[in-house]
C-alpha cells in the first residue's frame, strides 16, 4: 500500500479494465483484475498516511481566493470490492475557542498574533482595511513568523488609501492580496440604482456587492483570519468582542458551521493606545488621519469626525448608529429587540437604563409630543432630544445635555426627551425629522415646525448657542 497510483496504470485501466491470462489475441485464458494493492488515494487522510495529515497539508501555500481542489483520481469500485481497506478512527482534537479566548484574556496583542500565526501557518491571513490596523501588520512582523495581508478594494476607496497600500507593502516587503468585487454585480447595481443609492435606502445592499462577497471569497481559501476589531471601536456591535472565536457568518477552506476561526488581537486594547504603539514604533499611517479621520471606509461614506464625536460617527453618518456595520462583522449584530417607548437594547441583549433621567427634564410620551406639535399648546419654547437608549452616540452626550437643561430651568425654556426607537420611529421619522440617532429639535413658540439642530456638537456651549439664537 506504499505506492501512489501512476499515470501509466491509471490509463491502463481506463483503457482496458480486465487483461486474459492466456498469451495471444482469442486465447481462452483466465479474466484477470489488475493488481489492486498497487492503489491508493493521494491525499486520504486515515490509515496508514495518517500521520501525514497536519504536516503535508501546509506544504504548499494556497491561494486567498482559490477553489477547493478537485480529485479527479478515483479507485475503481473493482478495487473497493476486491480489497478494502478498513479505515482506522482517529480521534480528532476539537479546539475550545472560548476556553482559549479566557487564557488569553490578558495576553498582549503580540503573543495573540505569535498563537494564531503558530496555529494556522499559511492558513491564516490579516485582513487590512488601510486604516490604524496597519498595527496587525507590525505585530506579525515582529513575531518574526511569516504571514500574509490581504485587502478589499471596493473601487470606491480614497485615494490616500491606495497611497497607504503601497507604503505599508514597500516597508514591510510583503505583496498584499486585493479582493475585487464581481464586475457584473457592480454594473448591474450602479445601472438599476445609481452611484449613490445608499444614501436614499442605505449601504447595505452595495457594502454586500462590493465587501462582503469579495470577503466570503477571500475566506474560503483560508481557515483563520486576523481582523483590528476592538471593543472600544462601536459600543453598539463591538462590546463583546473576544479576543478569538470561532466564526459566526463565514466559512472557511473545509467548509461548513465552524470552519474558520476569527482573531482579534487588539480586542481588548484602547484606540489611543494603538496609536502610542503606532507611534513608537514609527509605522507609516493613513494621511488622511491627519485630517480629521478616525474609522476609514469608502470615500462617500466616510467624513472626518469633530473632537468629542466617537469615531464610528463618520462612517454611514446618515443612518442610526445600531447599522454601523458593513456586513464584514454581521456577527457582532444580534436579533433586534424593539420595545415601544422602552428601554429594550437594540441588539438583543439586556435592557439597558434610560438617558437623560433627572427633574430638569421632562419624558415626553406619544400623546405629549403630538401635542407639543401643535402650536397652539405651546406656550413656551421646547428643546427636544429624540434618542434611544442603546444608542451609544445618545449616551455620549447624555452629561451635555443634562447640564444644558440644569442650565436652562427656569430660563422659560422647557427641555424634554422622546425615546423614537421602537414602534415610535417611523413617527419620528414623518414628523420628527428623524434621520439617526440623537436627533435634537428646538420648538420655538411663534412657529409650528420644530428647528432641526443641523451639527453634531453636542457640548453644552454648542448647544447653548442654537438655544439663544432661537428663543
Amino acid at each position: 500500500m506504499a505506492l501512489a497510483v501512476s499515470t501509466s496504470s491509471t490509463s491502463a485501466i481506463s483503457g482496458s479494465s480486465f487483461s486474459r491470462a492466456g498469451a495471444g489475441g482469442g486465447g481462452h485464458g483466465e479474466l484477470r483484475a489488475p493488481q489492486i494493492g498497487l492503489f491508493r488515494l493521494l491525499d486520504r487522510p486515515q490509515g496508514a498516511s495518517i500521520a501525514l495529515n497536519v504536516s503535508q497539508r501546509r506544504t504548499s501555500v494556497k491561494p486567498i481566493n482559490a477553489e477547493p481542489k478537485r480529485n479527479d483520481s478515483i479507485v475503481p469500485s473493482a478495487a473497493t470490492i476486491v480489497a478494502p481497506e478498513v479505515e482506522e478512527k482517529v480521534d480528532v482534537k476539537v479546539e475550545d475557542y472560548e476556553r482559549l479566548a479566557k487564557d488569553l484574556l490578558a495576553a498582549s496583542p503580540l503573543q495573540i498574533m505569535d498563537k494564531a500565526l503558530e496555529k494556522f501557518g499559511d492558513d491564516i491571513a490579516i485582513a487590512f482595511s488601510g486604516a490604524e490596523d496597519v498595527a496587525l501588520i507590525e505585530y506579525a512582523k515582529l513575531t518574526g513568523r511569516p504571514f500574509r495581508v490581504f485587502s478589499l478594494d471596493t473601487g470606491r476607496l480614497n485615494p490616500e488609501t491606495y497611497q497607504f497600500f503601497d507604503a505599508v507593502e514597500k516597508q514591510y516587503g510583503i505583496h498584499i492580496e486585493y479582493m475585487f468585487p464581481d464586475a457584473v454585480e457592480v454594473q448591474a447595481l450602479v445601472r438599476n440604482k445609481g452611484l449613490f443609492s445608499f444614501y436614499e435606502d442605505g449601504h447595505q445592499e452595495c457594502c454586500r456587492v462590493r465587501k462582503v462577497r469579495p470577503l466570503r471569497r477571500a475566506l474560503k481559501g483560508l481557515r483563520a483570519w486576523i481582523t483590528g476589531q476592538r471593543k472600544d471601536q462601536s459600543p453598539g456591535t463591538r462590546s463583546e468582542i473576544p479576543v478569538v472565536q470561532v466564526d459566526p457568518v463565514f466559512e472557511g477552506m473545509d467548509g461548513g458551521v465552524g470552519s474558520l476561526v476569527k482573531w482579534n488581537p487588539l480586542a481588548n486594547v484602547e484606540g489611543n493606545d494603538v496609536w502610542s504603539f503606532l507611534r513608537a514604533m514609527n509605522v507609516p499611517v493613513n494621511s488622511l488621519h491627519t485630517k480629521g479621520y478616525v474609522s476609514i471606509g469608502c470615500e462617500p461614506c466616510t467624513r472626518p469626525v469633530l473632537p468629542g464625536q466617537h469615531e464610528r460617527e463618520g462612517r454611514w453618518w446618515w443612518e442610526d448608529a445600531k447599522a454601523k456595520e458593513c456586513g464584514l462583522h454581521k456577527g457582532n449584530l444580534k436579533q433586534d429587540e424593539a420595545g415601544g417607548n422602552g428601554s429594550a437594547h437594540a441588539n438583543g441583549s439586556a435592557a439597558v437604563a434610560d438617558l437623560f433621567d433627572t427633574q430638569d427634564v421632562v419624558t415626553l410620551s406619544r400623546p405629549g409630543i403630538e401635542n407639543l406639535l401643535k402650536l397652539e399648546n405651546r406656550k413656551e419654547p421646547w428643546l427636544v432630544v429624540c434618542y434611544a437608549p442603546w444608542c451609544p452616540f445618545c449616551q455620549a452626550m447624555e452629561a451635555s445635555f443634562v447640564e444644558l437643561a440644569e442650565k436652562l430651568a427656569g430660563s422659560g425654556v422647557k427641555v424634554g426627551k422622546f425615546n423614537a426607537d421602537g414602534d415610535q420611529k417611523e413617527f419620528a421619522k414623518q414628523h420628527l425629522q428623524l434621520q439617526s440617532f440623537p436627533t435634537i429639535l428646538f420648538f420655538p413658540n411663534h412657529s409650528s415646525k420644530p428647528i432641526k439642530y443641523p451639527s453634531e456638537k453636542r457640548d453644552v456651549d454648542s448647544l447653548t448657542v442654537f438655544v439663544n439664537a432661537l428663543r
